[in-house]
């Protein structure tokens, strides 16, 4: 399974995990809604289970993946701060549709 992150979720992203309650976590990506062939990601802080896969991206930030989800291999999460602070994430391999978080 893949994750894709631009540099400014790391950043944030970063940040977020240097907070108390983050300590022993990581980031899961989950699936909130299904629209025919696309999906609606979402965030949160998590620990893994044995249904899970830990996905490492290039931005030394390991993502939480539910095995087997089809809508969450290929996510890509982005962090915009122009023209307005954003998070969108999206699956380019699932419709390419997008969730503003």
């Amino acid at each position: 399974m893949n994750v894709k992150i631009n540099r400014n979720a790391a950043k944030a992203l970063k940040k977020m995990l240097e907070a108390e309650d983050a300590q022993g976590k990581m980031f899961r990506v989950v699936v909130t809604n299904i629209h025919g062939d696309h999906a609606h990601y979402d965030l949160m802080l998590d620990t893994p289970t044995e249904n899970d896969e830990v996905v490492k991206t290039d931005k030394d930030i390991d993502f939480i993946l539910e095995k087997g989800d089809q809508y969450l291999d290929g996510v890509w999460i982005q962090y915009f701060q122009v023209p307005q602070e954003e998070w969108v994430i999206t699956n380019p391999t699932m419709g390419g549709h997008h969730h503003h978080h």
